[in-house]
């Protein structure tokens, strides 16, 4: 894709900032009867977005955990027990918002996000989910062993030394998220530019992309 060459020249040019694999997610989960289009939702925000109980977008800041093989999807890593997946399960429109600080480029790429979890009825998706847990760092993996995210603590005797087998398969608190773009909107402030990417659609299938010069 177009847009994705670009996305790659600036994590290149600011690899050096380990800040630089974070962004913007948000998700929700609607309460509104009515399916609304994903432009109704994404137009104007900056954060990548789902829809959050009431009706409320919830922010998160995440890690870009690399594409899928032989695609355009993102691969995001979270613990299968937060609030997050059920608003997504609920509402998997999103919207990723990244801004590169070194050379001031923004990326808000909006799509369908999926949840991978051990769950999945499909083995290539488990299989997607089981290369994305070996690829984290041990450290990384070790987080899923805790408790619950958003569980309530009285003091910090929760805080103990965990110890997870570096050759184990991916634990059960364990997610996988991938967001299928359909929608990216790039910015240079430094040159002024902005182009907008579109995946044209015929039917259920998406097919090429378009890109269109617009004012920033």
């Amino acid at each position: 894709s177009p847009w994705r060459a670009l996305l790659q020249r600036a994590l290149d040019a600011n690899a050096h900032l380990k800040h630089s694999t974070f962004f913007q997610l948000v998700s929700s989960h609607t309460i509104s009867p009515v399916p609304l289009p994903l432009d109704t939702l994404t137009d104007g925000r900056s954060f990548q977005a789902t829809v959050g109980a009431a009706g409320r977008p919830a922010n998160r800041t995440v890690v870009f955990r690399g594409f899928q093989e032989q695609c355009d999807k993102i691969q995001i890593n979270t613990d299968a027990r937060s609030n997050k997946i059920g608003e997504i399960r609920e509402w998997p429109l999103g919207e990723i918002c990244w801004y590169f600080t070194d050379s001031w480029e923004q990326f808000r790429i909006s799509g369908i996000i999926d949840v991978i979890d051990g769950s999945s009825l499909d083995p290539a998706k488990l299989q997607q989910r089981e290369k994305a847990w070996f690829a984290s760092s041990v450290k990384s993996r070790s987080q899923y062993l805790g408790q619950s995210p958003g569980v309530p603590v009285a003091n910090d005797d929760h805080i103990k030394d965990v110890h997870i087998d570096p050759s184990a398969g991916p634990v059960d608190a364990y997610c996988l998220l991938t967001l299928d773009p359909e929608k990216v909107d790039y910015v240079n402030l430094k040159s002024n530019q902005r182009l907008m990417f579109t995946r044209t659609q015929e039917g259920d299938e998406f097919n090429d992309w378009m890109a269109e010069k617009v004012s920033p």
